[in-house]
């Protein structure tokens, strides 16, 4: 079931720009015990563009619904697709996310109301919460500042 929201704060809708919330786990035909417990999680989806907002907005974005333990689809539509693909790795490799499914599709698109569709590549990809994300992002700051003070020693 799709649910789309609607905020009235201009800010708040600045930022939950191009997102809607599905309730559930994606339902499939041949579903197992694992979705049943998945059942009260949230997916957020997040519509990433090329051009309306910078990258770092959807990356952030991104962080911030994870933290919150929810898993996100991430869409785009033709130009969009490397961008989709460079968070999610971005995510992945640093131990926020993990990948649970990759959604490809082709979608018809018009331009205008006359004349023939366009077809456009379009992909999902879901992201979950990694299980050790707490863990992973307290080792990162340590070898962030293990590193730093290393720097600080050597150019001394």
């Amino acid at each position: 079931m799709l649910k789309k929201v609607f905020i009235s704060d201009s800010s708040v809708l600045q930022n939950l720009m191009a997102m809607e919330i599905m309730e559930g786990a994606p339902q499939k035909k041949n579903a197992d015990t694992s979705a049943v417990k998945e059942k009260g999680k949230k997916i957020i989806r997040i519509q990433v563009s090329k051009t309306k907002k910078p990258f770092f907005f959807y990356l952030n974005l991104a962080k911030k619904y994870i933290k919150q333990d929810n898993d996100i689809e991430l869409c785009a539509l033709g130009m969009a697709i490397p961008t989709v693909v460079i968070i999610s790795e971005i995510l992945k490799s640093n131990g926020w996310a993990i990948e649970k499914d990759i959604m490809t599709s082709t979608v018809c698109s018009k331009e205008d109301k006359e004349g023939r569709g366009i077809p456009k590549a379009k992909l999902g990809i879901l992201l979950g919460k990694a299980a050790d994300m707490e863990q992973s992002t307290i080792e990162n700051e340590r070898t962030i500042e293990n590193e730093s003070s290393d720097d600080t020693k050597a150019s001394s």
